[in-house]
């Protein structure tokens, strides 16, 4: 090369090029989701619903009034989590939903960052610019927004407390699950992982928490015993509207109870033995891989065969989907993609010219899209445990624990070791 063709072919490198094209359109992605989506609001508001009752309990009033008959969205935290909104209520309903938005966005572009990290990566790495992409693309990310709900800060906590497992920070980790459970339980089923991989003190303040926060909500709640005895039996009720269970997908379209509870079946057998492959292969010898993927197939499982999950859960799964970064992957395939797909886009399926044909396909994508996935982490697994067997000697329990693979076990991963 030449003088002149050092400036006419200047040199960058693949990060630096990825970065110069992803920052601008995450950027404008974030302001055009959260300034004018959100901020604009649609039919479902989450909010103020919350709101109400954040003003009920700081003046004192009942707080679980709802009306359980209607399809609006409903107030359905314990006392806790009326507690933890309480401060909403000392502002005006508008600048309230505003600051709660911009909240919201904060804590997703926190958990970006916490994701790049307990990958490997640093805040200057393309991944950091490529997540914030990937977020804000996805359905379940703009309707939290829109909708403004406390999906984003879940997410802050479930990351936070990966993150915080693998380093060690075992109150910490917690204490960030414990308030995403002060809210709404639907990480509970991750309080298995601590458990498994004997990491006891995180028990402590993962239930010490929302424990306390019930304690000092309880006497200044007006109606906290309403809770237990009119919302808790509504949350474990199947609704035949915003509910992507399978049980509620049988409603919705009249499938047989008894298919119904075959796949429920199926589920859990499904997620059952990916637990059991995970834990005995994966967890000594690559721990994140183990965490990532273990709290993917718990809540996969939860959802699809428990009484209700709603399709803006499935930002819940990034850290699942992110594992398509590691070698070990369950996810590296496009039939897992396809069902990312399903869950996550925020293109609607809705037709005119075929209405009952894209009717069907929008409210039933996400069902399906987690069965699929569900399916898809069973079958890979399944075929790595057959291929195991089949060399694995008699009396032989070396596949149980193989060799660590760079960037696996108890260290630290490095950018180096997760791109190799």
């Amino acid at each position: 090369m030449n003088a002149i063709d050092r400036y006419l072919y200047p040199r960058q490198d693949v990060s630096r090029i990825l970065s110069a094209v992803l920052w601008p359109i995450s950027v404008v992605l974030i302001v055009q989701r959260s300034v004018f989506l959100a901020v604009n609001g649609a039919r479902t508001d989450d909010f103020t619903p919350v709101y109400n009752a954040a003003f009920n309990f700081v003046n004192r009033l009942p707080v679980y009034t709802e009306n359980y008959d209607t399809v609006d969205p409903h107030y359905l935290y314990p006392p806790s989590g009326s507690l933890l909104m309480a401060p909403l209520a000392k502002l005006d309903p508008l600048y309230a939903r505003w600051l709660f938005i911009a909240a919201s966005v904060i804590a997703l572009i926190v958990a970006a960052y916490l994701l790049v990290r307990l990958f490997g990566y640093r805040a200057d790495s393309w991944l950091f610019p490529a997540i914030l992409v990937f977020f804000f693309l996805s359905e379940s990310v703009s309707n939290t927004l829109i909708f403004t709900n406390f999906n984003g800060f879940v997410l802050l906590g479930m990351v936070a407390f990966l993150l915080l497992l693998r380093t060690r920070n075992e109150l910490w980790a917690g204490v960030f699950l414990g308030l995403t459970l002060s809210v709404k339980p639907v990480l509970a089923p991750l309080l298995l992982l601590p458990l498994l991989n004997r990491q006891f003190k995180t028990l402590i303040t993962a239930i010490g928490v929302p424990v306390l926060l019930n304690a000092v909500a309880w006497p200044i709640a007006a109606d906290p015993r309403d809770f237990i005895d009119r919302t808790a039996p509504y949350l474990f009720e199947a609704r035949d509207y915003y509910n992507s269970s399978l049980t509620g997908f049988g409603l919705y379209f009249g499938v047989p109870g008894w298919l119904i509870l075959v796949l429920r079946i199926a589920a859990v057998v499904m997620a059952v033995f990916s637990l059991w492959f995970l834990y005995r292969y994966y967890r000594r010898t690559d721990e994140l891989l183990w965490l990532t993927t273990s709290s993917g197939v718990l809540l996969l499982a939860l959802w699809l065969a428990g009484s209700l999950g709603q399709g803006y859960y499935s930002m819940l799964l990034f850290p699942l989907l992110a594992t398509v970064l590691l070698r070990g992957s369950a996810v590296r395939n496009w039939p897992a993609w396809l069902a990312a797909f399903l869950f996550l886009s925020f293109e609607p399926f809705t037709s005119r010219r075929w209405e009952p044909l894209g009717r069907n396909i929008e409210y039933s994508r996400f069902t399906v899209g987690w069965m699929l996935l569900l399916t898809v982490i069973f079958f890979v697994l399944l075929f790595r445990w057959l291929d195991v067997r089949g060399h694995e000697a008699p009396g032989d329990d070396a596949a149980a624990e193989p060799e660590p693979e760079s960037g696996g076990g108890r260290k630290e991963p490095t950018a180096a070791t997760v791109e190799a």
